[in-house]
């Protein structure tokens, strides 16, 4: 692998590179706007040169402002997407050359995604394009690579040298957005790239209102999901044409749901291409069936994959019908809100409220009845049987080709339905998609997800997605709500048939019979089977089911979920799921909710149906009475007939979703009681916390397990889990499923438990200690101040931070800094936390001071070595517990300072206690606590009561600012309330000229009096070029640093 201590030699390479894998030889070289947009006019113009409509007569300036504004209206890469891939542009002719067409509108072409590498495809590189921030150009504003398509700039790529981290250019991408680079013509990217030698990542664009989520930065891999890190191997299997080509054109989706561009990760445009490819090879009348299927961990974007392995067939016209088909009706309108939302303007996906539609739908040859969604039920229901009447029509659907995807294919694809539907469309070709496909150890009815519809055509096991970020692991817990030895004791009486301990041991046979189930492990807690095929029983197979099914058992469920809520829901900001057994245990529990935890918002969903059978009445009357109780708390009223209303508003509550995307606490549903729905294909990242009282096995474990590992932010680091039914044999089941459906591969599902935490936190702060005391610096007062230093300091404070996340979910708490726990052997050991509170929060400080001290910021001349800051640490408001802390320390002092008696060793003592508690502050504060302290002690002070120590820095503080942005406006004789405003503002490089209000504060200054400051500052005479790029540079970093 190639190292680059240059990043200017790398990207000469990186060019190189792109060039031997499909891109022009001619390099675009340091183009302005303006360049670029000529040399789109001109691609334009060759493309379109035609008697129909540019009538060999080129575009005039006229007409690309014309095509600008279409762009500007636009705004988001979303809307820009479907500007991209509408393949073409209107404009009215304004060229006097043109008289025929002239005022009229032409249709231009500009991007065909099927035409790749054709005659009209053209493939160029902008290299260190100048961006245009208002009306100057700003040097120090450049992009490091644009790649053109057509003339568009639709992939930008900014590059790091080898000491460098890829994350720095990610973060570089974020700033250059904020400060509005990616405007006009630059708005039409659509990917961005940050790379390095040795790593790549890449992401959508969020737009200049959007949010650059960490998340979903990805890494490209090879089919066999190993990450692809090597630069050269990016450029030819990511970056080549036709790879460019087809991921702006197919693999980028404009989620109209949420206003986002998605761009596929690496697994699903394999999984997607190779459904496509497979039906593109297909012989209809080979009558072969099985397409494959796609194992793919839940949370990973299935549903994305399928759409657009639904969109690749469709636009590739390999089939006449491509019918995505889902197993329950909720999931197909959720499955057909979201391939609407993921379909571009020129593409419809068809719903099918019954049958009669349905057949109307896969009748029509119209290109717009091609995609369409509906559920296994409706689709076996459209059979020879059911339609006798309308033979004609069914034979006419029979004779075209047909596609089925079948979602959450483990489910009730082993039924009669799917052998109907497979029975009635013989040509058809089936795919499969699911987390969990069914193997020989959970067979269904005899039969695999194999079987049924032939070899995996692409995996994406749960290991791999939380190796690689795309979903969390779990940290499962098993709670007992009988201690195990008393559960043995009465197993031992039950079997040796005595009713107390003392007539058991009396008689030799059931003594012995006693001491066998509860001495040493002769009879585990839970069963299993030996290397002969026989199962033992374990001391759980012994207990009744109402052992569990009882008010004991569920009062202990309620009181371990009271207990820990705050803790785990993180003070209600997520969710839980709660799994009982059967549908009177899931009433019987929410009604203890009701009486235990009346704070708590609660509602309970199942199978609604009535029948003439024992025990309905109780079903119905908890059925209204849970109803009753989710209109007391949220204010809308369902009954037992819009009870499926009921289930879609739970499901969109709990997901936050339209119209509940920005619930109030008061709004929101705590904990949902179910019994077999909403634990599979309902996806909340807002779920967190699991909490399972009953058993279950394989497929089920999984998919139920990942109701809680959606990606949500560092506030939740995995998914919890918390079982309480025969807690053994479920940790039992548990490995049984992990060994299933981890393929044989290597992994890590679960999380470390907080011994492991613990020990990484003290690790890492000891390091963090070695780091600044090297740098001579005591009570992390200030950051080192070498550069290296302090990027070693981003990276451990970084790391502390996810473990410091993780343990506190695992019961970590300030006020609690020693812990006896088990560690990884099964030994107890304690464990002190050598990190306190207050030093934690001081090195927060420390951390967000690295935001203004470092990153280059000034493209890719700095050779400044950047920092790989984390927004959420910056975001920590350590305000409160600064200003507490200190002003207790400052009281203690004063106090001191007037004790008469106080000795001076006292007074010195209490004086390096306040001293210390100054490393809470910014470098800044710390000048002025100084100054204010000197005058306190020199008696010059004004002391006031009930002012607090921060109270006095402000003072200080505002006075010196006030002098300061005074003096300054006087220097360059700008706007003085405007700079005033800016700097009361507290801005960030990022944030600096939103409203353009940078930009007015430029416009206000003197230049004259500008360049008389700068020369006399600098002793030499300078240009107004050079004065303008000193007065931007002093300007940003006065409102930025102060």
């Amino acid at each position: 692998m190639n190292t680059f201590e240059n990043e200017a030699k790398f990207e000469e390479a990186v060019i190189r590179e792109l060039q031997r894998n499909g891109w022009s030889e001619q390099v675009i070289k340091y183009p302005t706007e303006e360049d670029l947009m000529q040399n789109w006019a001109n691609i334009l113009f060759h493309n379109n040169s035609g008697k129909d409509r540019l009538n060999d007569q080129p575009l005039t300036a006229g007409e690309m402002r014309q095509i600008i504004e279409q762009i500007e209206d636009l705004k988001s890469p979303v809307a820009l997407n479907g500007f991209i891939n509408g393949r073409t542009i209107s404009i009215t002719r304004d060229n006097p050359n043109d008289p025929e067409h002239l005022g009229k509108e032409v249709s231009l072409s500009i991007y065909n995604r099927l035409e790749i590498a054709g005659g009209k495809s053209h493939y160029q590189i902008a290299q260190q394009p100048k961006f245009e921030r208002g009306k100057r150009i700003l040097p120090d504003r450049r992009g490091d690579l644009l790649l053109l398509i057509n003339g568009m700039p639709l992939i930008h790529i900014e590059l790091k040298s080898s000491k460098v981290p890829a994350m720095q250019a990610a973060n570089q991408i974020e700033k250059y957005s904020h400060e509005g680079i990616f405007t006009r013509m630059f708005s039409l990217v659509q990917i961005f790239v940050a790379m390095n030698p040795e790593e790549m990542l890449y992401f959508a664009n969020p737009g200049m209102s959007g949010r650059f989520n960490r998340d979903y930065y990805f890494h490209w891999a090879d089919f066999n999901n190993e990450p692809m890190s090597d630069w050269k191997e990016i450029c030819s299997a990511f970056l080549s044409i036709p790879k460019a080509h087809q991921l702006i054109g197919f693999y980028t989706i404009a989620d109209k749901s949420d206003g986002v561009l998605k761009v596929l990760r690496s697994y699903q445009y394999y999984a997607a291409n190779a459904i496509s490819t497979r039906v593109a090879q297909n012989d209809w009348n080979a009558r072969e069936q099985k397409g494959g299927y796609i194992w793919h961990t839940t949370g990973s974007g299935k549903t994305m994959t399928s759409f657009k392995a639904a969109q690749l067939i469709a636009a590739s016209g390999d089939a006449d019908k491509v019918v995505f088909l889902v197993d329950r009706i909720e999931l197909g309108s959720q499955s057909l809100q979201n391939y609407r939302s993921f379909a571009g303007d020129s593409e419809e996906v068809q719903d099918t409220d019954d049958t009669g539609i349905l057949v109307k739908k896969l009748k029509d040859e119209g290109a717009g009845s091609t995609l369409i969604v509906t559920s296994i039920q409706k689709m076996s229901r459209v059979n020879a049987e059911d339609l006798a009447e309308r033979a004609k029509e069914l034979e006419q659907i029979q004779r075209k080709h047909m596609v089925f995807i079948v979602d959450e294919c483990h489910r009730s694809t082993f039924g009669d339905m799917l052998i109907t539907i497979k029975a009635t469309f013989p040509r058809a070709l089936f795919f499969g998609f699911t987390g969990t496909p069914i193997k020989d150890e959970n067979q269904k009815n005899m039969n695999t997800t194999q079987t049924v519809f032939g070899e995996s055509l692409h995996q994406y096991l749960l290991a791999d997605g939380i190796k690689d970020g795309n979903v969390l692991g779990f940290e499962p817990k098993a709670i007992e709500t009988y201690k195990a030895k008393d559960l043995r004791r009465a197993v031992a009486l039950e079997q040796a048939k005595a009713r107390t301990e003392q007539e058991a041991l009396a008689d030799d046979d059931k003594k012995k019979i006693y001491l066998k189930y509860t001495q040493g492990n002769t009879v585990p807690m839970a069963g299993y089977v030996r290397e002969d095929g026989k199962y033992v029983k374990g001391i759980e197979d012994f207990l009744p089911e109402s052992q569990y099914s009882n008010k004991k058992h569920h009062l202990a469920v309620v009181n371990d979920i009271k207990e820990n809520w705050n803790m785990l829901s993180q003070c209600g900001k997520f969710h839980a799921i709660l799994a009982t057994r059967s549908i009177p245990e899931a009433i019987a529990y929410y009604r203890l909710f009701r009486e235990e935890c009346p704070e708590l918002k609660v509602a309970a969903l199942f199978d609604p149906s009535i029948d003439n059978v024992e025990g309905m009445t109780i079903k119905e009357d908890g059925l209204v009475e849970i109803l009753e109780g989710y209109k007391a708390l949220f204010g809308v009223n369902y009954t037992l007939p819009t009870y499926a209303q009921y289930k879609v508003d739970v499901s969109l509550r709990l997901a936050h979703k339209e119209p509940y995307r920005n619930l109030k606490p008061e709004a929101q549903l705590d904990l949902l009681i179910v019994v077999n729905q909403m634990l599979t294909g309902f996806d909340s990242k807002w779920i967190n916390t699991l909490y399972m009282d009953k058993m279950m096995e394989y497929e089920n474990i999984i998919q139920a397990f990942s109701r809680t590992n959606r990606l949500f932010g560092p506030d939740k680091p995995f998914g919890v889990i918390r079982y309480y039914r025969r807690p053994h044999t479920m940790r039992r089941n548990i490995d049984r499923a992990v060994e299933v459906y981890s393929d044989g591969k290597p992994v890590k599902l679960f999380a470390d438990p907080l011994v492991h935490n613990l020990k990484w936190i003290n690790q890492l702060f000891a390091e963090i200690q070695y780091l600044f005391k090297q740098a001579d610096i005591t009570n992390f007062a200030k950051l080192p101040d070498n550069e290296a230093e302090r990027a070693r300091f981003a990276q451990l404070f970084s790391k502390l931070n996810k473990y410091l996340e993780a343990a506190r979910i695992q019961s970590f708490r300030w006020s609690k800094l020693s812990y006896k726990l088990k560690d990884e052997d099964g030994k107890t050991t304690q464990i002190v936390v050598k990190l306190d509170k207050q030093t934690y929060f001081t090195l927060v400080k420390r951390y967000k001071e690295l935001l203004n001290g470092g990153g280059s910021g000034t493209g890719a001349s700095s050779s400044n070595i950047p920092y790989d800051i984390d927004p959420y640490i910056t975001e920590i408001d350590t305000a409160m517990i600064d200003a507490d802390y200190l002003n207790s320390r400052f009281e203690k002092y004063l106090r001191t300072l007037h004790n008469g008696t106080a000795t001076a060793e006292e007074r010195a003592s209490v004086f390096e206690e306040l001293h210390r508690s100054f490393a809470s502050l910014s470098q800044d504060e710390q000048r002025y606590a100084e100054i204010f302290l000197h005058e306190v002690e020199q008696g010059t002070a004004s002391l006031e009561q009930g002012k607090t120590l921060k109270d006095y820095i402000v003072d200080y503080q505002s006075k010196a600012q006030n002098d300061s942005i005074h003096e300054v406006a006087q220097h360059f004789g700008l706007d003085e309330s405007l700079l005033r405003e800016m700097v009361n503002q507290h801005l960030t490089l990022g944030n600096i000229n939103e409203y353009n209000r940078f930009d007015k504060l430029i416009e206000s200054v003197d230049l004259e009096k500008a360049k008389s400051f700068f020369e006399q500052e600098t002793g030499a005479e300078m240009s107004m070029f050079e004065v303008n790029l000193e007065l931007d540079e002093y300007l940003r970093k006065f409102l930025v640093e102060g």
